[in-house]
């Protein structure tokens, strides 16, 4: 194709800096690309995200491409709503970062390390379910703003630590600064947090096929169609208090030929705090946090039901009415 490829984008640096990761992609195939930053409803508020909608980070950009003021759009994967938008595709999904969360805690603690009535910052519910759960004794209380803001906030003593997710800081060369990568057994990650999509108008399709020639990774799209396929499932938000991570994993079929599949996780808390206002997780005590745990092994060809199938058994476990 000829022209120039307009790429749109968030405009923070953390966005900027996985753009440029599609945009590397392009050019080395020989094209000209420009960076279009776009501003969105989720940038312009500092209210909770579970206040503020599904989609605040996305819309704009898809607004964009439905204009025409971009040709391709790089979204967070886990900030898109999981059903379809009529008119655009994902054309690819890039390799993936590492999709565990991180802590960074003040004097290089670990979460273990952390007293009891420690602070913990997130505006995730997800992880403040999580955390909880875990039973250590910690306050969570709810933060939003970019990286730099919210690690500020254990600088600057306001909080003892803050979750964050890993791919941000490594995007952003800020890894060293972490005091713990959390276990998915102790905090499961959001469905598809460290992966990238790559969305484009339907009609586009020469330019469809070449972002997917050139940057599609068939394992990253399928363990995220299962994650996100749990949340479908569930018909919740990105926001809610789910997570699921989907593992490739070598496995041996039954004519003893080696094949990837998929191991996917999915958690579900039969509760969580409202962070609007910044309030202590349970401050109270008065409202136990269970998680609810599902798992389930398949084809990669198969992601999609798997995950629906994950989400059922949290369904049949109770999820399905506290979400």
């Amino acid at each position: 194709m000829s022209g120039t490829i307009r790429v749109g984008t968030r405009a923070s640096t953390l966005a900027l800096a996985q753009t440029d990761t599609v945009v590397t992609r392009l050019k080395e195939a020989g094209h000209d690309v420009a960076i279009v930053p776009i501003s969105t409803s989720g940038d312009r508020s500092s209210a909770p995200i579970s206040q503020i909608g599904v989609g605040v980070f996305t819309s704009a950009l898809r607004d964009a491409l439905h204009s025409d003021e971009i040709d391709v759009a790089v979204h967070s994967y886990k900030d898109l709503p999981t059903a379809a938008e009529e008119g655009l595709v994902i054309a690819a999904v890039p390799e993936r970062e590492d999709p565990r969360d991180i802590l960074v805690a003040r004097d290089g603690l670990t979460l273990a390390e952390l007293p009891p009535g420690a602070v913990l910052g997130t505006g995730s519910p997800r992880r403040a379910a999580q955390l909880r759960a875990l039973g250590l004794g910690l306050e969570v209380t709810g933060i939003r703003g970019n990286i730099d803001t919210r690690m500020r906030k254990v600088v600057d003593g306001e909080v003892d630590g803050v979750v964050l997710a890993r791919a941000g800081l490594a995007r952003v060369g800020r890894l060293d600064e972490a005091t713990e990568t959390l276990d998915p057994l102790q905090m499961l990650p959001a469905p598809a947090q460290g992966a990238l999509a790559v969305e484009c108008r339907s009609a586009d399709g020469e330019l469809a096929q070449l972002l997917h020639d050139r940057i599609e990774d068939e394992a990253t799209r399928a363990a995220v169609v299962a994650e996100r396929a749990v949340l479908a499932t569930l018909e919740a938000g990105c926001s809610a208090p789910v997570g699921a991570l989907a593992d490739v994993v070598s496995d041996i079929d039954d004519d003893g030929r080696a094949v990837l599949r998929l191991s996917l996780r999915g958690v579900a808390a039969t509760a969580f705090a409202d962070l609007t206002a910044g309030d202590p997780v349970g401050g109270d005590g008065s409202a136990p946090i269970e998680v609810l745990r599902a798992t389930a092994t398949g084809d990669l060809a198969d992601a999609e039901s798997l995950g629906a199938a994950v989400a059922a058994e949290l369904l049949d476990r109770g999820a399905g009415a506290r979400l």
